[in-house]
């Protein structure tokens, strides 16, 4: 039987890490994720896990850490949020080609300039194509529970890629929750042990790592990993089915919220769906058909299943909390308009860029998205589809 405590989404990270017990960590502080390695620097301190802790001079060393532990045959982890983890940027890419499952908590906050600490999507979002499995988390409960997955996920043979378990900087990742924890034992059992097949100290069989690559071999090693991708799907899906036996409580790629008979519909990430759930629990009492889609996995991204999910739906709005400056939406609009492409009956769908730098959004502001969703699907037409919500609006023109 688990246990019912009361911990920050950092804290229920570093203690699944604990649970875990990995054979290295290399971590570098920086805000909101600072806390991780310090919850778990003290569980070593303490003898009450085997991890071989480097403190690093920078995030790039963090990584380069993890990567030549991973490559030796370790398990390796880490935890990072926005500039740490673009200071990381080459050793992302360097690490996923390598096909070595590093797993990182990433405290989602948004990327300088100018210095903001507060919360957004855009340190992910700026690494959706670096090769990354990206699991999102909405609360504590989910972060734990996502961590807790990643590594069967990311060390499946059939796949063999590093994950990041991303969760809401302060939203979450300070904020206090009531969260069901699971028994060590079965933590380790659900795990199990790192059983690389190949690995640098493996002497019967000796083996570069990230080594020189002509153009007669890149283009085969990037469809290798174009394919472990794909693969992680049913992987992801596997391991929730066995995690829901384990715990009882339920992952997909992602949530549904009323959806079988919605006309229109919110697609969404992380912390900010709970408010959206609200205003549509408000709008169903109204009688209205509104339904949520909340993305718990971005990378692989779930195209087919989405766009069977909103087959038919007349309208959608898709929140991004991340900019793409492509001067036609966000990441999560693009991929999410594309996955509805095929579709016969195509529904209207407009974005709304939101949250950036922490500003905040409240049940109003989806209530009126959910209205304006209406008025699209009554006239046919969504007018601007990029939008920005949220922001104050500037006096006199200037």
């Amino acid at each position: 039987m688990g246990k019912k405590d009361r911990l920050s989404g950092n804290e229920a990270i570093a203690y699944a890490m604990k649970q875990i017990n990995p054979d290295v960590m290399g971590a570098f502080p920086i805000t909101p994720s600072t806390e991780i390695p310090q919850y778990f620097a003290s569980y070593v301190a303490n003898g009450e896990v085997d991890t071989e802790f480097v403190a690093v001079e920078s995030e790039h060393s963090a990584m380069s850490t993890c990567y030549a532990a991973q490559a030796a045959g370790g398990r390796a982890v880490t935890a990072t949020s926005s500039a740490g983890m673009a200071l990381m940027w080459e050793m992302l890419y360097v690490t996923a080609s390598a096909r070595l499952p590093v797993t990182m908590a990433l405290v989602n906050r948004a990327l300088t300039g100018p210095i903001n600490i507060n919360n957004d999507h855009s340190d992910s979002m700026g690494a959706r194509d670096s090769g990354w499995i990206q699991i999102y988390s909405e609360t504590n409960q989910e972060a734990y529970d996502n961590y807790i997955q990643a590594m069967p996920i990311g060390e499946n043979k059939e796949v063999r890629l590093p994950v990041m378990v991303c969760q809401d900087g302060f939203i979450t990742s300070h904020a206090v929750e009531n969260i069901e924890l699971i028994d060590d034992e079965d933590v380790k059992s659900f795990v199990g042990e790192y059983n690389p097949e190949n690995y640098l100290l493996k002497k019967e069989n000796t083996l570069a790592v990230g080594p020189y690559d002509i153009s007669n071999y890149y283009m085969e090693h990037k469809k290798q990993q174009a394919e472990a991708m794909k693969n992680a799907k049913s992987v992801i899906l596997s391991t929730a089915k066995k995690f829901e036996e384990l715990t009882g409580r339920k992952y997909a790629l992602f949530e549904e919220y009323e959806m079988e008979d919605a006309e229109a519909a919110l697609v969404i990430i992380g912390s900010s769906a709970g408010t959206a759930r609200e205003a549509a629990r408000r709008l169903r009492q109204e009688g209205k058909k509104v339904g949520l889609i909340k993305i718990r996995v971005f990378r692989p991204f779930p195209m087919h299943e989405l766009a069977a999910a909103m087959s038919g739906v007349k309208a959608v709005a898709v929140m991004d909390k991340a900019e793409s400056f492509s001067a036609c939406g966000g990441p999560l609009f693009a991929e999410v308009r594309s996955a509805l492409y095929d579709l016969k009956n195509k529904p209207h769908v407009i974005n709304y860029v939101y949250g950036l730098g922490g500003r905040d959004i409240c049940v109003e502001h989806f209530e009126m998205i959910y209205g304006q969703l209406f008025e699209i699907a009554e006239t046919g037409n969504p007018g601007e589809v990029y939008r920005h919500i949220g922001q104050r609006e500037q006096e006199g023109g200037k």
